[in-house]
């Protein structure tokens, strides 16, 4: 199955045919692009857990200690459009490989007891380098692999993984960790990685790298060329807008879990765990419910009220904790109220389809870096601007005005997506080599 996802406006006026788990899974190559996945999340939460022991017992310092997460997006952040260029330069399942097994090599390197703490950070860059060339190959690999609706139930299915990740990874990562050394756990990460290389090279068929339809150039001609193809395509721009803006304000209310916990009279550690997993469960069974239960033509219909789903609960909780002060209702309301907004985050399953569809396979490596690039980078600035709302006015108050402020400036790009439907890219992007 190596077909793209079908073009917007191309259907033969028959309803697109609704996929099954079981209809993705017997794709030989999602196969081992999902199970990899898997494996380099779980080892990833395990690194991060143990390396954050690790540098606070050396150093009993918070902020090298907090660090060690920062230094994750950095790649993101100061160069992702560029190095996700790889994956549309270079055979994408190479990109997959050489990445994994360049984490691997240097992640058990980072395994070796009192290796020094500059060492041990600048092997951590290293490692976070070779997130945006695959995270890019792998999403434009799956577009490849997966036509039709297949598409956007492994990208449900894809999700749905990673939040329920996010519920419990940090959990069981502190318990293994308690159990083993952090250089321990980092071995056990390198060896995930390895594993993951091993079976990408065994399931994924061999295939040339995409062309642009500029032909070959620098590294740099190709990162500019993919820019300006956003640039030029209102339809792109109008996901991205509506991709940032809506990310920005729907998490922002995570940089004062703590103090609006604190707000509502409960305080403790599980209080905040319980608050910050309400999202990402409620994302998590959004996203089964559009899989399974919404036809795949009125998916993207829904993109709309369901953004306004992500934040109005945001809004309301907000609300809530100020009129209602301190106490265990006032707090299992907002707590609901999260998990609501969880629910309408669903709209990225709908939104990331729309976006391979307006890609041509050229750029997809390139475009799927700039928007996680960006969303990087939006939902920094959204804790960033949560965290100094809360200088001047409660938690909750910043939590309402999140909602209230998202729900206004994600109006234009939404307008913005509402009037290019159906527009698509241009078919002017040849494949195979590209001489890279």
């Amino acid at each position: 199955m190596s077909a793209p996802a079908p073009e917007e406006g191309t259907s033969t006026g028959a309803p697109e045919r609704q996929a099954t788990f079981r209809e993705v899974f017997a794709v030989r190559e999602f196969r081992p692009l999902f199970g990899t996945f898997l494996l380099s999340t779980a080892g990833d939460e395990l690194a991060r857990v143990a390396l954050t022991v690790l540098v606070y017992q050396r150093t009993s310092s918070p902020l090298l200690s907090a660090l060690t997460f920062a230094i994750g997006h950095l790649p993101w952040l100061l160069g992702g459009p560029f190095l996700a260029t790889f994956a549309d330069r270079l055979p994408r399942h190479r990109v997959l490989i050489a990445t994994d097994v360049a984490r691997a090599v240097v992640l058990a390197g980072m395994a070796i007891p009192g290796t020094p703490l500059p060492v041990l950070l600048g092997l951590l860059f290293l490692v976070s380098l070779c997130a945006p060339p695959f995270e890019s190959a792998r999403s434009a690999l799956m577009a490849e692999v997966l036509d039709g609706d297949r598409y956007a139930v492994a990208n449900s299915l894809t999700n749905i993984t990673l939040q329920l990740a996010q519920v419990v990874g940090f959990l069981g990562a502190g318990a293994l960790v308690a159990l083993l050394s952090p250089s321990a756990a980092l071995l056990i990460d390198a060896l995930t990685f390895a594993v993951s290389a091993t079976w990408l090279w065994a399931g994924l068929e061999r295939r040339p790298a995409p062309a642009a339809a500029d032909g070959p150039g620098s590294l740099w001609r190709d990162t500019a060329s993919g820019l300006q193809f956003i640039r030029r395509s209102p339809r792109l721009l109008a996901i991205i807008g509506v991709l940032w803006v809506g990310t920005m304000f729907a998490y922002a209310s995570e940089g004062v879990a703590a103090p609006l916990v604190e707000e509502l009279g409960s305080g403790s550690t599980a209080a905040i765990g319980i608050l910050l997993a309400a999202n990402p469960l409620g994302v998590a069974l959004g996203g089964l419910v559009i899989a399974r239960l919404v036809p795949p033509d009125r998916r993207e219909r829904l993109v709309a009220p369901l953004v306004a789903l992500s934040l109005t609960p945001l809004l309301a909780a907000g609300l809530v904790a100020v009129l209602t002060g301190p106490g265990r209702l006032p707090f299992a309301v907002v707590v609901a109220l999260m998990f609501v907004s969880g629910l309408g985050a669903s709209w990225l399953i709908p939104l990331n389809v729309s976006f391979v569809r307006a890609v041509p396979n050229a750029y997809r490596g390139r475009a799927f870096g700039v928007a996680v690039s960006g969303l990087y980078g939006v939902q920094a600035l959204g804790a960033l601007g949560a965290g100094l709302g809360a200088e001047g006015v409660s938690a909750s108050w910043v939590l309402a005005l999140s909602g209230g402020i998202g729900l206004l400036a994600v109006a234009p790009p939404l307008l913005a997506y509402l009037r290019t439907q159906g527009a698509v890219a241009a078919a002017g992007s040849g494949e195979g080599p590209s001489g890279a």
